[in-house]
């Protein structure tokens, strides 16, 4: 599969980093591995995550296609590079169709891009989890790389003003140890083992970020922020 939109693209995201100013903390991507299929399961806080995320899967050496609403794709502007990059139409009205095409990336070799809450979360917290992650990586017999994102929706968040100031605001991502699951395991215990997964490593990358959280509109309030309370 030939690659000419997305090398352009990186460097025009680089430039936009550069000019943010963001303070990147990426750890973990020898998690990620360098040839074969895998599934990236990432949290989702900021309309930034999708760039911030195949930006710190590129020391891998690895290009990531996300799975995204069909919106998106149909933005006159976005829609040829999101197509151009091989990222997956997701129409949530007519999900198998987009399933059966990350099912056909991912047997091909290729990292997918998840965001299993399926939306952003407003309170920052990690929701409920779809299935998706775990029921393609059970049938494409790939491992989820459970990925958490802090600091992005310091940055562009939904609800929230955007923040493109130089700010030199802290972003962490980090890509955990892969979790592997057989055609045998119970859909709904796995989907609940990779939730709380994620929610260990947010809490840990949280403890570790540089900045406070109290008063925050972009924090928890678990943490003394005042972001909206979780829904669920």
């Amino acid at each position: 599969m030939a690659d000419l939109v997305y090398p352009p693209v990186i460097v025009f995201i680089k430039t936009i980093w550069k000019y943010l100013g963001l303070k990147f903390d990426f750890q973990g991507d020898e998690n990620i591995p360098r040839k074969g299929g895998a599934i990236l399961a990432i949290n989702h806080v900021s309309y930034f995550d999708f760039a911030i995320t195949g930006t710190a899967a590129l020391p891998a050496g690895r290009y990531v296609r996300f799975m995204a609403k069909k919106e998106i794709f149909a933005n006159k502007l976005a829609g040829p590079l999101m197509r151009g990059m091989h990222h997956i139409n997701v129409d949530r009205g007519n999900g198998a169709a987009s399933f059966v095409a990350a099912l056909r990336a991912l047997k091909s070799g290729e990292i997918i891009g998840i965001f299993p809450e399926g939306t952003i979360s407003t309170s920052f917290e990690i929701k409920e989890l779809k299935s998706g992650a775990v029921r393609l990586a059970i049938g494409a017999g790939v491992p989820v790389i459970p990925t958490i994102i802090w600091g992005s929706q310091r940055v562009w968040t939904k609800g929230v003003k955007r923040n493109l100031r130089r700010e030199h605001i802290p972003v962490t991502v980090v890509f955990g140890e892969p979790i592997s699951y057989s055609r045998n395991d119970d859909l709904e215990v796995a989907e609940n083992q990779l939730r709380q997964t994620l929610l260990a490593m947010l809490r840990q990358i949280q403890d570790q970020y540089p900045d406070s959280h109290v008063g925050q509109r972009w924090a928890p309030t678990r943490l003394g922020g005042t972001a909206p309370a979780p829904l669920n």
